[in-house]
């Protein structure tokens, strides 16, 4: 019994050892902000479209702000089907994403298809959305999905911005996005990493051409640096082995530069507690097995900070 006793207590200790930062996991604030926001139709910058807030909310058939920009869009990627709410929605029309869903763009066909899959068999877990809609999507779906990501370039959509303070936030109930106060101000940033939009109207209006700002710890980059490419001494292994040296990623490994560093963290705290735990998330698993919320946080930093 004793010994049946000390191996749960150290399972247990295990367990609360490992990461999972409630900052890079976005739930709306319990308290939320008194916003006086119109019902009126938005209109954004070079755009000849109008919609109001419940159509921009609309998860199955989310804003085509700049239409002339893409190509023929997949029923699944403008409309959705179902529990499997439209890509458009969270991701954008441009892939680029908020950082509490993901920038999809250009990221290996082989690699989207099997992510969609994990989340369809429960491999990968994310209850909030993408098993939900995984589930409910069709094998052709998924393919249809997954080559619209892929097809996309990379681009700059990311600002990283050493410091030690940020402007004061919550997370919003509408869309889960971390936004500023209304009443400004600042606050320390302190061990964390704080995405907030450029241009907070035009984000919550899903404008695919208003990027964000994400405020990290001053030193980060640089410790990340080193951990990236030199793997902290045996701490862990370097990145560029399996991503590429400039972290753009190679055959179907993604890749993660330029990449939203909140979801970076959360993807490194999954492959820690299990919660991604697919064919090709065995090959993390040690990895990140030595690694503290401040290497998460450094790593998450350096390699959203290069060029995608």
């Amino acid at each position: 019994m004793q010994k049946l006793a000390l191996v749960l207590m150290i399972a247990a200790a295990a367990k609360a050892a490992e990461i999972h930062p409630s900052w890079a996991f976005l739930v709306p604030d319990k308290e939320q902000p008194k916003v006086s926001e119109s019902e009126e139709a938005r209109h954004l910058p070079g755009s000849t479209k109008a919609y109001t807030p419940a159509q921009i909310d609309d998860l199955s058939n989310p804003p085509e702000w700049y239409p002339d920009e893409h190509g023929p869009l997949p029923a699944i990627v403008q409309h959705g089907k179902g529990a499997a709410l439209a890509c458009g929605a969270c991701h954008l029309y441009s892939g680029h994403g908020h950082p509490e869903s993901a920038d999809i763009t250009a990221l290996p066909l082989e690699y989207l298809i099997r992510t969609m899959n994990d989340f369809k068999s429960g491999a990968r877990i994310d209850p909030a959305r993408m098993n939900g809609i995984a589930k409910a999507m069709s094998d052709e779906e998924i393919k249809q999905a997954s080559e619209w990501a892929a097809a996309f370039k990379a681009g700059p959509w990311v600002k990283v911005v050493e410091s030690s303070s940020v402007p004061k936030n919550y997370v919003s109930a509408r869309g889960r996005m971390r936004l500023p106060l209304p009443g400004g101000g600042m606050e320390p940033l302190g061990n964390r990493i704080i995405e907030l939009p450029e241009d907070a109207f035009r984000a919550t209006s899903r404008d695919p051409h208003s990027g964000f700002i994400a405020y990290v710890p001053v030193g980060s980059v640089a410790k990340g640096e080193a951990l990236v490419k030199t793997g902290g001494g045996g701490k862990t292994i370097a990145c560029g082995i399996c991503h590429g040296d400039t972290l753009k990623g190679q055959a179907d490994v993604p890749r993660l530069a330029g990449l939203h560093p909140v979801y970076l963290v959360r993807q490194l705290c999954n492959f820690q507690t299990g919660a991604s735990n697919g064919s090709s998330a065995a090959l993390m698993k040690k990895v990140v097995a030595n690694m503290t919320e401040d290497d998460m946080i450094a790593i998450a930093a350096y390699a959203a900070a290069q060029k995608p």
